[in-house]
């Protein structure tokens, strides 16, 4: 437990959420609402990776 990044975590379920709501947008039949949810996917995903990158080239991971 004690090496939990929690930051992970936060992007992590961010990002399932995010999939959710692209679910939940096809189900609506609304267009501007899935591309909201698809891009809200790809800056979650892509700062968590840019945090992990960041963290490794520090070392704190």
């Amino acid at each position: 437990m004690k090496n939990i990044k929690w930051i992970f975590v936060f992007y992590s379920l961010a990002a399932v959420a995010s999939m959710c709501l692209i679910g939940f947008a096809v189900g609506m039949h609304s267009i501007p609402f899935g591309v909201i949810a698809v891009v809200a996917l790809v800056l979650i995903m892509g700062n968590g990776f840019k945090t992990k990158k960041k963290m490794r080239e520090l070392g704190t991971l």
